[in-house]
Order: structure tokens, then sequence, then C-alpha cells
């Protein structure tokens, strides 16, 4: 396998990760929007435990993260296909190997990251 196959390889299964992970997410966010509106409003005073506002809050931002990530991935697949996967967009040079593996979307190198 070249490093190229490597690359995509790994794009692909980060990829299908993420998108896993928002289709997750978007899920367990409309349940409980589809439970809010069912719910009292004035969810604030239930002694049992978390609750729907807050869940709903925290969902929120784990959905907002996911769909960031999703954007970074496609954002990463474009690159590969034009050829420009693994270049640093700052100084141009080869991002190495690890640094793409430990983060697949890595747009630029350590040093220009700093």
């Amino acid at each position: 396998m070249t490093r190229e196959d490597h690359l995509r390889a790994l794009l692909d299964q980060e990829q299908q990760r993420v998108r896993a992970r928002v289709t997750k997410l978007e899920a367990e966010l409309g349940q409980l929007t589809h439970a809010r509106r069912s719910e009292s409003d004035d969810d604030e005073h239930d002694p049992e435990g978390v609750t729907l506002s807050s869940q709903w809050s925290m969902l929120a931002g784990l959905v907002s993260s996911a769909q960031e990530d999703a954007r970074q991935a496609e954002e990463a697949m474009r690159r590969f296909n034009s050829g420009s996967y693994g270049l640093c967009a700052a100084c141009t040079q080869p991002i190495p190997a690890g640094q793409l593996e430990a983060r697949p979307f890595r747009e630029r190198c350590v040093p220009c990251a700093s």
C-alpha cells in the first residue's frame, strides 16, 4: 500500500466515523427536542436530576462540534482530491505522516500551527 493509498484509507475511515457521530448526535438532539416539547417548560425545578434544558444545551454543543469535524473532513477530502492534502497550508512543506495519522484533517505542520 502506497503512502497515498494509506492516507486515502485513513481519510475515508475518519470521514465515516465523523458522519456516523453527526448522525447519532443529531438523532439524539431530535429526540430530546421532541421530549422538551411534550414536557413542561419548567423542568428547572425537577429534583430528579439533569434538566432537559441542560441536556439540550450539551447535545447542541456536541452536534455543533461534530458538524465542524464533518466540515473539516470534507475539506480534507477536497485537498486530497486536488493533490494538496498533506502539504502545510502556510509553508507548503509536507506534513509528516505521523502528524496526519494523529490528526487526519490537519492543515498545517506543527511549527506553522504553533
